[in-house]
């Protein structure tokens, strides 16, 4: 074995876990890394900002199944991937952070630029490490990417001594990993599969409730298996858009605080939820005492933590929803050759809701544009091949209800933590991910000014991404429920970006295209010109109405038997009929 530095040992691991790119910036105690990375075949994309960095890290992810990866220095370079790791730790995606730490004599002595990034992550990652002796690098980082990609995918930090990048060592890459107590069950058990089954067919309103754990398992023609067997409505969650294909006519949309009105009350009236990768959030369920009061719950996760966390589980089937599906599909059109249940009755209610409150929105009566027709053409002229990345907020709430997701990994957005400024660099690895696809990110006025910096990142390294700035001038998700429920008083909502700044020219500032859209008549024209340039970055200003608002809506903490499609806030079910 031959010698060499632990900062080479460490490019070395890199390169065996199978890296291709990773996302970071350099600093003092990461610095011996990036002499090696000079000579590396692994591509490094020098962000703008460590945020930066992790969320390009996350959409590399999401779109293309891999692992993602950024690297950054101590103290506050670690500090800027802390809200980048509780993104992906939220929505079960796989990366690995790699942080330089103060070379080891000096840890806990408050040296400069010295964090405890492990203390500080530990309830933020599915694991972490702080690595003092060189020889146990390769180890660290094999295992990292291991505990990262397999069981429920998670985020996993790796914190190095600067001393032990420094040391001479041996590399020794472990060529299998096993870790005591780490054994992710992913075969389901047969009885569990047998009993589900055996409720299926006792279910005369039945629901997939579908969630993000079915596009980590890859397992979307497998469901697609099941819903035909079944012949049973889906609603795929804000984390599993394009995991059933919007189109198929068995799919009712988006369940939860503003999900379509079939599929919250489908989810509330049935009376078994075939639960699939979801856990239940409260965005989903609204108050969770009166969601879905008469359903029995089968609950099929990998994670089994997830079980009964939330609702009670009648039947709980623990392992890969690839292998679940695989299982339980042909074990329920078994079940039902032999006692299958009329549920005739259940879908013409189920789509006469569909046909009754499908998704819309009213023209501004001032003749500006309206940002619902603004997103819903880009989805139309992009086509179904797109990936589209969205910040947090109303923009993101149309991006997931007005675009048609047909296939799985076309859909990237922070859920869980719901981070603003996610959009763009989240844009940028998922285009360096897949640079053959068009990227789309989604974005608010708001959360652009947060994270438009890696702008020069994608100008600088021939990263073609979109961006569509849905422009109301406002932190709007934030505005509308001041209309609601504070009387009007925007507080602090305000944030005048039709004058500063100058979004097309900050885009040209930064070696990007900037157009402008502020007519509804120029909307197609104008993202046919974004679409026809691919040689940079494109930034569209879109000054849209800025009173529109997001609906069916369910206020947070109030019943989904409370669903509301107007601003009027009426319920659109009387409670006795219910």
């Amino acid at each position: 074995m031959s010698k060499m530095n632990g900062a080479q040992s460490l490019v070395n691991a890199l390169e065996a876990a199978g890296v291709d790119v990773m996302f970071g910036i350099p600093g003092g105690a990461i610095l011996p890394a990036y002499d090696p990375i000079f000579d590396s075949k692994i591509r490094h994309i020098l962000v703008r900002h460590e945020q930066g960095a992790g969320h390009a890290a996350t959409g590399y992810a999401q779109a293309t199944g891999r692992v993602g990866v950024c690297i950054a220095t101590s103290g506050p370079g670690a500090t800027n991937l802390v809200t980048p790791l509780a993104d992906a730790q939220m929505d079960s995606v796989p990366i690995v952070a790699i942080t330089g730490q103060v070379p080891s004599a000096a840890i806990g002595t408050d040296a400069f630029q010295e964090a405890d990034i492990r203390g500080v992550t530990m309830p933020v990652t599915k694991h972490n490490y702080l690595i003092t002796d060189p020889a146990d690098i390769p180890r660290a980082i094999a295992e990292a990417f291991y505990i990262a990609s397999t069981g429920r995918p998670g985020a996993v930090l790796v914190d190095i001594a600067k001393d032990a990048l420094q040391k001479e060592t041996t590399f020794n890459y472990p060529k299998n990993v096993s870790l005591a107590g780490y054994n992710p069950v992913v075969e389901p058990k047969s009885e569990a599969i047998a009993d589900a089954a055996a409720l299926i067919t006792q279910s005369k309103k039945p629901v997939l409730y579908v969630g993000g754990g079915v596009i980590k398992a890859n397992a979307a023609k497998e469901l697609m298996m099941l819903a035909e067997i079944t012949g049973a409505p889906v609603v795929t969650t804000l984390m599993a858009r394009g995991a059933f294909p919007d189109s198929h006519p068995q799919h009712l949309g988006m369940p939860g605080m503003h999900g379509t009105v079939a599929a919250v009350t489908a989810l509330q009236k049935a009376d078994l939820l075939i639960t699939l990768g979801a856990r239940f959030d409260d965005r989903v369920t609204g108050k969770l005492s009166s969601f879905a009061p008469n359903a029995k719950i089968i609950h099929a996760d990998i994670d089994p933590a997830e079980i009964g966390k939330n609702r009670h589980a009648d039947v709980a089937i623990i392992g890969d929803l690839k292998n679940i599906l695989r299982a339980l599909a042909p074990a329920t059109k078994t079940a039902l050759s032999k006692s299958a249940p009329d549920i005739t009755p259940w879908l013409t209610e189920v789509y006469g809701w569909r046909s009754k409150f499908p998704l819309g929105y009213d023209k501004p009566s001032d003749g500006s544009v309206s940002p619902q027709y603004v997103i819903e053409r880009i989805g139309k002229i992009s086509g179904p091949d797109t990936i589209f990345a969205a910040g947090v907020g109303q923009h993101q709430m149309w991006a997931s209800q007005f675009i048609g997701y047909e296939k799985p990994r076309t859909w990237l957005n922070s859920g869980g933590l719901g981070t603003m400024g996610y959009a763009v660099p989240a844009a940028m690895g998922a285009k360096v991910g897949a640079p053959d696809t068009t990227v789309w990110a989604i974005d608010g006025d708001g959360c652009f000014q947060m994270t438009n910096q890696e702008l020069v990142t994608c100008a600088l390294n021939n990263i073609p991404i979109k961006v569509a700035v849905i422009n109301n001038e406002s932190l709007g998700m934030v505005r509308q429920w001041q209309t609601l429920f504070y009387n009007q008083r925007y507080s602090n909502t305000d944030l005048h970006s039709k004058r500063i700044p100058d979004f097309k020219l900050l885009a040209e500032a930064m070696g990007c295209v900037g157009l402008r859209c502020e007519k509804p008549g120029d909307v197609d024209k104008t993202i046919e010109a974004a679409m026809a340039i691919n040689d940079r970055p494109v930034v569209v200003d879109f000054n849209v109405h800025r009173d529109a608002m997001v609906w069916p809506m369910v206020a947070a903490g109030t019943s989904n038997d409370e669903i509301t499609i107007a601003r009027s806030m009426a319920p659109v079910w009387d409670s006795q009929e219910l």
